[in-house]
Formats: C-alpha cells, structure tokens, sequence
C-alpha cells in the first residue's frame, strides 16, 4: 500500500504555522540587536522623500544570522530570506535582494554599527558577570584577502623603475632645453607625470608652428630641410613622452600613492598586503595578499578587533589599544613575545597605566642556565653602581663614555648609555684586550629603560598571580582563531578592500561571540530545568517515604 498521491490538482493549498524555539539563536541575536539603541542604528541625515531605506536592525539581524549558518554569500543570503523559517521570522517576512545585502555590509554605516555593537556587547557581558577585571588577552593571525596571489607589485622594484625614467625625463628636458624647444623648468617638476605632460603640451605647439613654416618653404632644398629634421626629432620625443613616459610615471605615482608605508600590495586588492601565511601546505612560508588580524578576548568572548596591513605583531599593539573601548575594564594586557618591546611596554604602563603580561623575545632563553652563566654576555658582568663601571669576563673594565638617542625608523627614541674600555688598565695584557682587532677602544650600549622593563616583566611573570594569568591565553584566545577558521570556515576573506573586509570580519566575530553565548544559555537553562527536575523527585520520594512511614506506624 503506497501513501495517496495525486498530480494535476488545479489547487493546492497548504496552511501551516512555524514557531521558534526560545533557546534558539535568531532569539538572541533578535533581543541583541533590539538592545542597541536607536541614535546608533539610525543614520542622522536622511532623506523624508523616496523610497524607504532598508532597516539597519533587519539587515544587521540577516547578516548575523547568515553568517552563523556558514553563509557569507549575498546570494545565498538572499535565497535563505525565501527558504529558511528562522530567517524568516527574524527578518519579518521581508525580503531583500543581494544587492541590497552587499550595498550594506560594505558601507561606512554597517562598520560603525558593527563596532557599536561590541561596545555594547561587552557592557552586556559585563552586567552579567561575563567579565572579570583581571586581564584581557590579544593576539593576531594572518588572514588571507580575496585577491589574486600573482598580482604583487613591490616597492623597491617601483622606486628602482621609477627612479630610471626620472632619470631619462631629466636627460631628455636638458635636451629640449638645450635645443631651445622648451625653457627651464624646475627638476621635480620635470620628473612628475605633470611636468611631462606640459612638455608634450610645449612639443605639440613648437610642432605646429613648424607646420606653418614648411609649408612657406620651396619643395626641393639643397641639403634637406633643417626644419623638418627638427620636426621629426620632435615627433618622436612627443611619442615617446604620451606612449612610453608619461603613462609610466602616472602608473608608479599612483604605485607611491597606493603603498601608504608598506612595502607591497595586490593589483586586485590595493589595501592587502603581502605577508607569509601558516596555512601553506608545503610549508615554504609563501607570500600571499592578506590582511594582519588582531582582536581581544575575555572568556574565549571577542571584546574588539582590528585590521592592520603590517605583517608584524610588534607596530600593531599600541594602535589596537587606542581603539579598544574597554580597556578601563582590566588591569592586565597578556600577549605573546611577538608584542614585547621597549615601545609597547613604555606605552602600557604610562598611556594606559596597566600591567603588561608580555614576555620579550628572548626572556625563555634568560631563564635557562646555560644564558645566565655565558660570561660574554654583558648584562652578566659585575657592575659597580657608584663609580658606573663593567668589568667583562676577562679583567677589562668598561666606564661610562657618553650617552647617546637612538631612532628607529618608525620614530621611537631609545636611550643609550656607552661604556668605552679604560685605555690604561691594570696590565699591559688587558690593554691589549680592551682593543679591537682594528685598534680602536672596545665598546658597549646599555639600554638602562629596556632593563628596568625587562626586570619588570620577569617580576610580572615569575609571581604566582602573573602565571596563573599567563597560563589563561593559550586557552581564551587561541581557541577563537581555531573556531573562526576551522568551524566557521574563515580563512579567506569574502569583500575587498579594507572597510568592507573589516566589517566582514566583524560580523563574523560577532555571529561567534552570540553562537557561544547562545549555548550557554541554553546549557544553562537545561541545567536549570534538569535541577528542577531532580528536586521535584527528591520531593516526590521524601513524601512517599513519609507516607509510608506513616503507614507503617499506624500498623503497629
């Protein structure tokens, strides 16, 4: 017997109703978004005539339930409006299509409504007890940008280039100078793609007046025409400037434009840069357009993010720190040694007046016995503090010099103490070994501010308090990047360009901070009811324990 089945009806009606379980995620996300109030959803300055502008609620509702469904596509999105009920009753039955989507979650508006909306998630989590005020952690990863891998351009190949053709610009113009086609100009000027386009201008006008001339010349001069050899030569100087020199220096101008401090970019991604990603399979550390990824977590819960286009963790902490909205919330920063250094420890303790939790690189391999006792190392010289002075392992003793600044190429001042080896010391041999091998003084630097700080974090670290903090980053942060790339699938970004790709990430982060807290919700609430459930029965037995003990006297 087979179910009834009948094809061909003129009319097919179907009536249902759909109900969504309280413990499911669009709930969450549906009161999350309802909480962030209107003066941060609603643009000021927008227009009262024509069409209604979609909803910021109902798209920002759609792209956080989409992308903790895996679905990054607007396409699909657009599809799961149709199909999918919990999508559905999120978005009220509307439907939008994915240029509608797309248009959103790439423009200025969604990116300051996304980083809204972790300022209030925090404070959330904060209200409830989600967050303690002991430590947040931070850490970054590479993420690979939706480019093509092939179309690098580098700027020391555009600089060297560059610099050619400025050199064949000057050489050219002192010619044209020296022929009295053009008259002086400034060399900057000459070298830029405007200047070259003046002397084209300047060309085709000496060109035209050439014209004129030939045409009042007789038809046959012995010899051949000075003239018209001085219009082809400069026919062809102008043909080389409109073909060849000045689409090349407009090409490299905009290359110098584009790089903006780095050293290289995608053609088809201006804003990614080239850095070694983890996720090669041969392991050769291929260079590949991304992006530099940082964010700060608490409880495995992302607090804020940013995106950064320098491959290095070190230049990125202070920045990532100024836009981190809830720094007041804790007293330590934990990071790795790829954030220790004189700068971002400077920055920590006298801009923010926190606790770094970050050892340096090379504070593992002070620790080990080995280190501590290798006598070349000048910080493991006996130092006399009141005459300022090192002895190293051999007798030399080292004074004080000089001081001296140092500054890095991002600008940062560092201060140095040189100590320069005695000239007489107590031995003719020791004046032979307080020279070098040329003939000069022996010399060292002493970072007296970078040892304070490396004391300091050793400190920090060492005490049982800082360890048990420090032992908390490989499993709250960590985890977040394993989630993001290996559960939500995250490894390439799906917008380019770097607003759209930061909100993209954003959402992403969120959809994970609101699926985790969704199943805590819901294990709590199934804890709860199953608590629930054990005392209504311990309840039940105690009063058939009672009754029949009440029976049970009543027989005797």
């Amino acid at each position: 017997m087979y179910q009834n089945y009948t094809t061909g009806q003129t009319e097919f009606v179907l009536n249902f109703d759909f109900t969504i379980s309280s413990t499911h995620i669009v709930r969450l996300i549906d009161a999350f978004v309802d909480s962030i109030p209107n003066e941060i959803l609603l643009k000021d300055n927008v227009s009262t005539t024509g069409r209604p502008l979609s909803h910021p609620a109902i798209m920002l509702k759609i792209l956080l339930f989409a992308y903790s469904r895996q679905t990054f596509s607007g396409r699909k999105i657009e599809l799961m409006l149709e199909e999918n009920i919990p999508m559905r009753w999120l978005a009220r039955e509307n439907h939008y299509s994915y240029h509608t989507i797309n248009n959103f979650r790439s423009s200025s508006h969604a990116s300051e409504l996304i980083k809204q909306s972790f300022v209030y998630f925090s404070l959330a989590l904060k209200d409830h007890d989600l967050i303690k005020d002991d430590a947040v952690f931070i850490d970054g990863t590479k993420i690979e940008a939706d480019a093509n891998k092939y179309s690098f351009t580098w700027k020391k190949s555009v600089q060297k280039y560059h610099n050619n053709l400025k050199e064949k610009a000057s050489a050219l113009y002192e010619e044209l100078v020296e022929k009295q086609v053009i008259k002086s100009m400034d060399l900057e000027t000459v070298q830029s793609s405007s200047g070259m386009e003046l002397i084209s201008e300047n060309i085709t006008e000496e060109i035209a007046k050439l014209n004129e001339e030939i045409e009042q010349e007789p038809k046959v001069i012995k010899g051949g025409s000075p003239k018209k050899r001085r219009r082809r030569f400069l026919s062809k100087t102008k043909r080389q400037l409109d073909q060849d020199f000045i689409p090349r220096a407009k090409k490299y101008e905009e290359a110098e434009r584009i790089f903006q401090g780095r050293n290289s970019f995608s053609k088809t991604d201006h804003d990614a840069t080239f850095m070694c990603m983890k996720e090669d399979p041969m392991r050769n550390r291929e260079l590949k357009p991304g992006y530099n990824l940082q964010i700060a977590t608490h409880n495995q819960f992302v607090l804020d993010y940013g995106l950064f286009a320098n491959p290095t963790d070190t230049r990125t902490l202070v920045p990532f720190l100024n836009q981190f909205h809830s720094t007041d919330f804790f007293n330590y920063i934990v990071a790795d040694a790829g954030y220790g250094s004189e700068y971002n420890y400077t920055s920590i303790i006298d801009q923010f007046e926190k606790e770094p939790l970050i050892p340096y690189n090379t504070f593992l391999k002070e620790q080990k016995r080995k280190f501590k006792n290798d006598l070349s190392k000048p910080q493991n010289w006996p130092y006399n503090e009141e005459d300022d002075y090192y002895i190293d392992y051999l007798g030399v003793r080292f004074s004080f010099y000089r001081y001296s600044v140092r500054k890095d190429r991002y600008g940062f001042k560092r201060d140095l103490k040189i100590y320069q080896a005695d000239k007489i010391q107590l031995s003719s041999e020791l004046d032979e070994l307080a020279k070098t091998s040329s003939g000069r003084q022996r010399q060292i630097q002493v970072n007296q501010t970078w040892n304070y700080y490396k004391e300091k974090i050793k400190e920090n670290l060492s005490s049982d308090e800082g360890q048990a903090v420090y032992r908390r980053r490989k499993y709250d942060v960590e985890p977040v990047f394993g989630r993001m790339k290996r559960d939500f699938g995250v490894r390439r970004t799906h917008l380019r360009g770097q607003k759209p790709v930061e909100n993209d990430i954003g959402l992403v982060l969120m959809s994970m901070n609101l699926v985790k807290l969704g199943k805590m919700i819901a294990q709590f609430s199934a804890k709860y009811i199953e608590n629930i459930k054990i005392r209504l029965q311990i309840l039940s037995y105690s009063k058939l324990w009672s009754r029949i003990i009440f029976l049970e006297a009543g027989n005797h």
